[in-house]
């Protein structure tokens, strides 16, 4: 089932993974097999609330057509993984493509233990059936470290050696990622705490307000350089992190920069794919409105390319192969107004301050898009549509120059902004009956192209 059949609900975006319906969270192990990507993804196959989590599955052969997998991983009555398959990753282990989750038991305590599950087939470049294993190969946090929060296993090599993450929580509320030694998938060893929140750069990256660190990833760069990205956890989701550095020989992470992974309020556990040649990123968009009588909830983001500038800053932009989505002529490739469809790629690039006004409401408000090139800053004001939680402007710095570009994906109610390849957006904005969807750039040397969204008919 292709994703781009036309939603019920108009704030369903049509061309990013997301269930047929019902509840989505994290994605989890994005995977290349056989010429196809896959994706899994936290997913309650019942109803659009988080609970009775299992694997759902998606695939692609270009990042940009995705259609729909039998649900990949389902809870094991009277098993580890009873009480919901949650986040993990998907790695080849000698040729069998092999899933690395969290399972919770029925007691249910919020300490998870680390599980397996082999591709039953793997022939099947579609990666349908999945047999879990009965045991698991760490069932719980090491001893000693008060650790009141585990889950979220990422494996990496590192010079030729498979190695473990697991983002945890210590009882003193000290956010940590573990580190385990996994060269044989099956045995496990802890080889101690790989960065906590007591480390300087951490701190000044993230601040002290999380008491755990969910979803760590880490991978590599083309220069060498290594990023580690976690979730925030304070109780509930919160925000996502990064830090660039050097990963030593023995597996030491030094860190010299980091910051805020997305500046928008809903963007969360963020998962990586690492290829021979780039990382790609994608991220849970929840829900940012009372669900109502909506049968579905949450999306993922476009797959995003990360990197790192030699300043050690994130280097971040759509993954080029979702210029496939885009219309065979552009609506738009001047300044001035213009009806905005429901799904859009658009870029504004301007050399002073511009405004880029993207919806009206009956009553006149306006959400804007502000560069000012001079002051170094984007400002998302989208205060006239309300959201679960703050609506406030959102300002991200970025480095003043002589040009500044902004590119917008947008997709039903998910709006993705990427400011130059230095910093991004992810808000969900909910358009009501009587909004207007037009365009209006209020510089008139300021380059503007746009181009609706449309499925694929190349490959």
């Amino acid at each position: 089932m292709s994703l781009a059949a036309p939603p019920q609900d108009p704030h369903a975006p049509r061309f990013r993974v997301r269930p047929p319906a019902h509840w989505m969270n994290d994605p989890n192990g994005p995977f290349r097999w056989r010429g196809r990507y896959h994706l899994f993804y936290q997913h309650n196959p019942d109803a659009p609330v988080h609970a009775n989590v299992h694997w759902g599955h998606a695939s692609s052969p270009d990042l940009a057509r995705w259609e729909h997998h039998p649900i990949a991983l389902t809870p094991t009555p009277g098993g580890p993984d009873e009480s919901g398959c949650w986040s993990g990753c998907v790695v080849d282990d000698g040729g069998v493509p092999t899933a690395v989750y969290t399972g919770v038991d029925r007691h249910h305590t919020g300490l998870g233990a680390i599980c397996l599950a082999r591709a039953a087939d793997p022939e099947d470049p579609a990666l349908t059936e999945w047999a879990p294993l009965p045991t698991p190969v760490v069932t719980g946090p090491p001893e000693g470290l008060d650790v009141v929060m585990f889950r979220d296993p990422f494996v990496f090599r590192h010079e030729g050696r498979r190695w473990a993450l697991v983002g945890a929580g210590h009882g003193d509320g000290t956010p940590s990622v573990l580190l385990y030694d996994c060269d044989d998938l099956t045995d496990w060893r802890f080889a101690g705490v790989l960065l906590d929140g007591h480390d300087p750069a951490a701190r000044g990256a993230f601040g002290d307000r999380a008491t755990g660190w969910e979803c760590p990833q880490l991978y590599a760069t083309g220069g060498g350089e290594w990023v580690l990205v976690v979730s925030l956890w304070d109780g509930h989701p919160w925000t996502t992190g990064y830090l660039t550095g050097h990963l030593d020989t023995d597996l030491g992470f030094s860190a010299r920069a980091g910051g805020r992974l997305d500046h928008g309020r809903d963007f969360y556990a963020p998962a990586v794919l690492q290829e021979r040649d780039r990382a790609l990123m994608w991220g849970w968009s929840w829900e940012a409105r009372d669900q109502g009588d909506a049968d579905w909830a949450g999306v993922l983001t476009a797959p995003r390319v990360v990197d790192v500038h030699p300043d050690g800053a994130l280097r971040v932009s759509p993954a080029p192969e979702l210029d496939r989505l885009r219309a065979a002529e552009p609506f738009v490739t001047a300044p001035g107004r213009a009806a905005l469809p429901d799904a859009y790629d658009l870029t504004v690039s301007a050399r002073g301050r511009t405004t880029v006004r993207l919806l009206r409401s009956a009553s006149g408000a306006e959400l804007t898009v502000l560069l000012d090139p001079d002051e170094g800053t984007v400002t998302l004001d989208r205060d006239a549509w309300p959201r679960q939680g703050s609506a406030a402007p959102i300002v991200v710095p970025v480095p003043a120059g002589e040009e500044l570009t902004v590119r917008v994906l947008v997709d039903g109610s998910l709006y993705e902004l990427f400011v130059g390849d230095r910093a991004m957006v992810t808000e969900r904005v909910y358009r009501r009956a009587d909004d207007v969807a037009e365009l209006s750039v209020t510089r008139p040397d300021a380059a503007v192209t746009g181009w609706a969204l449309v499925p694929p008919t190349r490959g």
